[in-house]
């Protein structure tokens, strides 16, 4: 039996199914867990299907609001889905240890094994793909709703840089394709994810005054709460300015160090053709091989990755005389 059918199996066994995700959430862990859920609950409206998380995104709000928290008997009698998670320490609801049984649902690099059951499929684009594949594998029981069809093609929007990123395959698009055929509104979708604010286009400006650039092609930029709140941003605004450096000319990564709320400043780093996700690993964080999540916690450990983030630019251009 195919890991597809596996979780559909035990899906089918229990009551009641509780859904989880990363912390600092996305488009593609919030969109796979409503997903996720739309499409357990068409299937078998009898079943309670829940996502209970504390941590919420203003950016991604119109996609409707999750459920009130639970009494602790209530995990302790639930199937678990993890989704998009590599490791457990980053799953933002701790009471996922008190499900019964549990499976991960993954497409980052599987650094930490974990749960009853695991599906990860590094290759894949973003969560959601997995989750569209979970229902074309499974269709002859499950049922796809436009509601459903709207959250995974948000995610997959979303992670695979509107299917711009080498990750995308004819798969990506096959199962893309499935969704769009359910009629979704992707006007209405891309104007929530992408329209901004005139405040956006004045932070935009900054951005590309204050970057600055390394001798081997890393082009760099960070922001403190004080300038999030000089432009009136979320934090979730300011990370997503890390495409603003995408397509320079010869700077293969590019970084950006956004001062979180509590106080550490979070890294995201991004490259072409070369692989940076071992730079993130050093620095309390990994993902992909071209986009990865660090954090640091000085101007002295900041200054050390993007050292890293030089020397690996440095090798991959020694390496690759036509490398562009």
């Amino acid at each position: 039996m195919d890991i597809q059918h596996q979780i559909l199996e035990k899906v089918k066994a229990y009551d009641t199914i509780m859904l989880f995700r990363h912390s600092r959430v996305d488009g593609d862990c919030v969109g796979a867990t409503k997903g996720m859920k739309a499409l357990i609950q068409a299937s078998f409206p009898d079943k309670k299907v829940l996502i209970v998380d504390d941590e919420h995104s203003d950016y991604l709000a119109f996609l409707g609001e999750d459920d009130a928290p639970v009494a602790d008997d209530v995990y302790a009698q639930s199937f678990a889905i993890v989704l998009d998670v590599s490791v457990a320490s980053r799953i933002s609801n701790p009471k996922y240890a008190l499900c019964k049984e549990l499976v991960k649902l993954d497409h980052h690099i599987n650094v930490e094994p974990y749960g009853d059951l695991m599906w990860v499929e590094e290759e894949r684009s973003s969560a959601c793909e997995m989750v569209a594949d979970f229902y074309d594998k499974c269709r002859d029981e499950l049922t796809l709703t436009k509601d459903a069809a709207l959250y995974l093609y948000a995610g997959m929007v979303t992670d695979s840089g509107r299917f711009r990123f080498s990750c995308v395959s004819g798969d990506t698009m096959r199962l893309a394709a499935m969704l769009l055929d359910t009629g979704i509104d992707t006007e209405w979708l891309f104007a929530n994810l992408y329209s901004v604010e005139y405040n956006s286009l004045k932070f935009k400006a900054y951005v590309y005054e204050n970057m600055r650039r390394t001798e081997n092609g890393v082009a760099y930029f960070s922001v403190s709460k004080d300038v999030q709140t000089q432009f009136g941003l979320s934090y979730e605004q300011a990370s997503a300015a890390i495409s603003y450096l995408e397509g320079i000319r010869g700077y293969l990564c590019w970084l950006a160090f956004i001062e979180s709320p509590d106080g550490s400043t979070r890294v995201r780093l991004r490259s072409r053709f070369l692989t940076i996700n071992q730079v993130a690993e050093k620095y309390h964080g990994g993902g992909h091989a071209c986009a990865s999540g660090a954090t640091v916690y000085s101007t002295d450990e900041a200054a050390a990755l993007i050292a890293d983030a030089d020397e690996a630019v440095r090798e991959y251009k020694a390496a690759h005389e036509n490398w562009l």
